[in-house]
């Protein structure tokens, strides 16, 4: 990602890496790699590897037929040495030659199994650890080009709930909308579409839907969460509750609750406050308001390079909120056989408090 110091980061796994007393940090394809050097390789059984020496220079293995893709990555302005491997080559092999010396290795949190069990493999007195605690750390404190890149997922997101209550009809299919939404997702900027949840009436009491061929009713609730990756690598995901003609009986009361509680949540997030008091903030006022029973999920869940990373809202995590991280604040209720409702926005902390990246209207929005 352009404007990204792929240098600085490596240099901080470095260091980290020796706190903790790892040799070397051994990352595959998937977004810690994207994170480290900008090299979006394609997963493959293939391996690619970035390996991170705690005291020596990093260096990437990679199949000789993807050469010429990691060349084309930012890889090759941050000067790595590249060490290309031909097919009948052991690549396992190739990493623990540079690793002779190594005592323990931490494996990055995404890699397969058969790659995990393979290093032990070539490496079999090396003691393995994941490497999240190594870089999730890193990567949940959002430098300013992300910031910047999560806020243009958030208003290209927030363009595509736009034009949702036009398309939710009554005699529509769920799976019929979602096309829609899926097509207006690529439109506003998005190269892939993520996920597209559109959950009517007794559907939206299941949080993770998705579509089916349910017919949407006059006086459905529908319950639209949706969400896409950028062409930097950054996600969207944001969610509104949306009825056909008038909502059921004293659905229009709790919704109101739900409302309260997501704003109650936004205003507490902050630099300096944990992240179960953020849950806490909004739970509480949906326990006061009777739907506490229906809240079945935690409030939230950091973005980035992935729609689900740290730090995650919810109750037992003490971590304490700071400038950069960013997530969403969600909460909902869920009444099986009946209907669902939940309000997502993704905010950011900043040293002035708090950014949020969506902005349209959090109230239940009657579909023309």
């Amino acid at each position: 990602m352009q404007g990204s110091d792929f240098g600085g980061r490596l240099g901080a796994v470095a260091t980290r890496a020796r706190a903790a007393g790892v040799d070397a940090v051994l990352v595959t394809p998937g977004p810690d790699l994207q994170y480290l050097v900008g090299y979006e390789a394609v997963p493959l059984e293939r391996l690619t590897c970035l390996v991170i020496p705690a005291d020596d220079v990093p260096f990437l293995v990679v199949p000789r037929l993807e050469l010429l893709a990691a060349q084309a990555s930012p890889v090759s302005a941050l000067g790595l040495a590249l060490h290309p491997w031909t097919e009948g080559e052991d690549p396992y092999a190739l990493v623990a030659r540079h690793l002779r010396a190594a005592a323990t290795v931490a494996v990055d949190d995404h890699m397969w199994a058969s790659k995990v069990l393979s290093l032990r493999d070539a490496m079999p007195g090396v003691h393995q650890v994941l490497a999240g605690p190594t870089i999730a750390d890193l990567r949940m404190r959002k430098d300013p080009t992300e910031v910047d890149a999560l806020l243009r997922a958030g208003a290209a997101i927030d363009r595509v709930h736009a034009q949702v209550p036009g398309l939710l009809d009554a005699g529509r299919t769920e799976r019929e909308v979602g096309a829609d939404i899926a097509a207006a997702i690529l439109d506003a900027g998005h190269v892939r579409v993520d996920f597209v949840i559109v959950a009517s009436g007794p559907n939206g009491a299941s949080p993770h839907h998705e579509v089916s061929d349910r017919i949407i009713e006059n006086g459905d609730v529908i319950v639209v969460d949706i969400g896409g990756t950028m062409p930097d690598g950054y996600r969207s995901d944001c969610t509104r509750t949306y009825v056909v003609g008038e909502p059921p009986a004293g659905f229009a009361e709790a919704f109101a609750v739900l409302v309260e509680a997501q704003a109650a949540a936004v205003a507490h997030a902050a630099p300096g406050v944990s992240c179960e008091s953020v849950d806490a903030s909004a739970r509480d006022i949906l326990t006061s308001g009777g739907l506490g029973e229906h809240f079945i999920h935690r409030t939230g869940h950091g973005i980035g390079l992935e729609t689900h990373e740290e730090p995650y809202i919810v109750a037992g995590n003490r971590l304490t909120l700071e400038p950069g991280m960013a997530f969403s604040i969600e909460p909902g209720f869920y009444v099986e056989g009946r209907y669902g409702a939940r309000i997502e926005d993704i905010v950011i902390t900043s040293a002035d408090g708090l950014m949020v990246a969506n902005n349209q209207p959090r109230e239940l929005v009657v579909a023309s």
